[in-house]
C-alpha cells in the first residue's frame, strides 16, 4: 500500500476513493479500497491506496483522536508512504475541533511538520485564498454553512478556526505562491518546516494549483484536506514506477432499489423536490421520530410498496425545523435518533432483498454502513463530481452511492439508481 487516508466521515472517504481511482486525466490512479473502519487483519495483495472511512467528524475531539491515531497505525503497518486525512471541503468543525487535534496527533505520530491544510475542491466550488475559504463565489460563513445543525461556520478564515483548534503554531503560504508552481511550494513548506509551523494553510483556486501542491508533497508524510489534495498525489508515484496507473471499476448491481437521505442542505432539498416530480417520495418528520410515532417499519413498508419506482424517504426538514427540534429533544438526541433510524431501515430492507442503496448525507451515510457492517468496498465509476459507484464484496453484492449534502446536480438520486443498475 502506498499511500493511506484516513476520512473522518463515509462519504467525504468515497469521495477521496475516486478522486485516488481517477488520478490525473490520461493516466490513470491507484488501485483504491474503501474501508468501513479500521480493519482487524491485513490489506489484500495489490491494493495501492486504502481509505478508512471512520464516523468521527462530530463526536469529542479525544476520541476522534484515539480513532484517527489507531487508523494510522494500522495504514503504516500496511506499507504506507505517506498518509492523507480527509475532511469536508466546507471544513466542518467546531471551535474544539476536530480537525486541529487530529492533525497534530498524526503530525506528531509520523514526527512531521508543516503539515499542508488544503480543503479546497474546485470542481465543486470551494476555494481557498488568503486563507479564506470560499464555496463558490461566497465565504463560507455567508454559503449557508453558517446554519448546519452539527458544525456550523462562523468565519471563514482557516487559519483563525485552525488556531482556535490547535495548540502548536501553523502558517500559510498565499496563492501567489502556489501560482509560481510546485517548486515555489516546495520553498515554502520548507520555510515553515523552519520556522516551526506544524499545520501550514495552503491556498488553491483551481486544480492546477492542487497539482503543484501534490507534487511540493511528493515525498510528505503527512497531508490534510478534502478530496481535492489527492489529485496530484497518484502521478507521484506513477511517476517513480511504484504504481502503473489503472482504471477503476467494478460490476454493477441490478435489483430493487431504495434511497435514503438525512441532509437537510438547500442542494438536498433541491435534488429532493427534483425527485418528487416523477417518483414516490415519503417525509418524515423529526418530531415524530422523536416520539417514536414512526419508526423503520414504516419506511420500509413506503419503500416494498414503491419497489421498482426509485422511491425515497427523507428527514430533512427545513433549518429552522431542525434547529426547534434540536432545541426541544437535544442535538446529540436527535442525531443519534435518526441515525439509527436510518441503519434500521438500511438493515431491513437489505435482508428484504434491496440490492442498490443511495443514502443522502454524511451523517446518514455513516449510520446506513455501519449498520449494514459491510467491512470494504469497491470503488466503481463516478456518478457525480465526488461520488462513486461502490460495491460490497461477497456473493450478495450491494450497491451504494454515499452522498455527502452539498453534492451532485439536481437529478442526482434517479442518476444515481440508473448508474448503480448499470444504464
Amino acid at each position: 500500500m502506498l499511500i493511506g487516508v484516513i476520512a473522518d466521515d463515509f462519504t467525504g472517504a468515497s469521495d477521496i476513493a475516486v478522486t485516488l481511482s481517477k488520478g490525473i486525466p490520461g493516466e490513470g490512479g491507484l488501485k483504491t479500497t474503501l474501508y468501513l473502519g479500521t480493519p482487524d487483519c491485513k490489506a489484500a495483495d495489490g491494493v495501492e491506496a486504502g481509505v478508512i472511512a471512520l464516523k468521527s467528524r462530530s463526536i469529542p475531539a479525544a476520541e476522534a483522536v484515539s480513532q484517527s491515531l489507531a487508523a494510522a497505525r494500522w495504514l503504516l503497518a500496511q506499507g504506507c508512504k505517506q498518509i492523507v486525512f480527509k475532511y469536508c471541503s466546507t471544513f466542518d468543525s467546531t471551535a474544539q475541533g476536530n480537525i486541529g487535534p487530529v492533525a497534530e496527533a498524526l503530525a506528531a505520530l509520523v514526527d512531521e511538520r508543516a503539515v499542508p491544510v488544503c480543503p479546497a475542491f474546485p470542481s465543486m466550488g470551494r476555494t481557498v485564498y488568503q486563507g479564506h475559504l470560499f464555496v463558490h463565489d461566497r465565504l463560507l460563513n455567508e454559503s449557508g454553512m453558517e446554519h448546519h445543525p452539527l458544525t456550523p461556520m462562523k468565519d471563514a478564515d482557516i487559519r483563525r478556526v485552525l488556531q482556535s483548534q490547535s495548540i502548536s503554531k501553523s502558517g500559510h503560504i498565499a496563492w501567489q505562491t502556489v501560482s509560481k508552481g510546485a517548486a515555489a511550494v516546495r520553498e515554502a513548506l520548507n520555510h515553515a518546516y523552519a520556522n516551526g509551523d506544524t499545520l501550514t494553510v495552503i491556498d488553491a483556486l483551481d486544480d492546477e494549483d492542487l497539482i503543484a501542491i501534490g507534487a511540493a508533497c511528493s515525498d510528505a508524510k503527512l497531508l490534510t484536506g478534502g478530496s481535492g489534495i489527492a489529485i496530484g498525489l497518484p502521478h507521484n508515484f506513477i511517476k517513480r514506477g511504484e504504481a502503473a496507473g489503472s482504471i477503476g471499476g467494478v460490476p454493477h448491481i441490478d435489483g430493487p432499489e431504495a434511497i435514503l437521505v438525512g441532509s437537510c442542505s438547500s442542494t438536498t432539498l433541491r435534488q429532493i423536490s427534483e425527485h418528487a416530480k416523477s417518483h414516490p417520495v415519503m417525509m418524515v418528520s423529526v418530531d415524530d421520530v422523536m416520539t417514536s410515532k414512526v419508526s423503520s417499519a414504516e419506511l420500509v413498508s413506503f419503500i416494498r410498496a414503491n419497489e421498482g419506482k426509485s422511491p425515497l424517504v427523507f428527514t430533512s426538514g427545513d433549518k429552522a425545523d431542525v434547529a426547534r427540534a434540536q432545541s426541544e429533544y437535544g442535538r446529540e438526541k436527535v442525531s443519534a435518533t435518526l441515525d439509527e433510524l436510518f441503519g434500521k431501515t438500511a438493515l431491513e430492507l437489505v435482508n428484504r432483498g434491496i440490492r442498490r442503496l443511495v443514502v443522502g448525507g454524511g451523517e446518514t451515510s455513516g449510520a446506513v454502513v455501519s449498520a449494514l457492517n459491510l467491512g470494504e468496498l469497491k470503488i466503481g465509476n463516478e456518478i457525480d463530481t465526488g461520488v462513486p459507484a461502490l460495491v460490497s464484496p461477497g456473493d450478495k453484492p450491494i450497491a451504494l452511492a454515499l452522498k455527502s449534502g452539498n453534492f451532485g446536480g439536481c437529478d442526482f438520486f434517479a442518476k444515481a439508481v440508473d448508474s448503480l443498475r448499470g444504464k
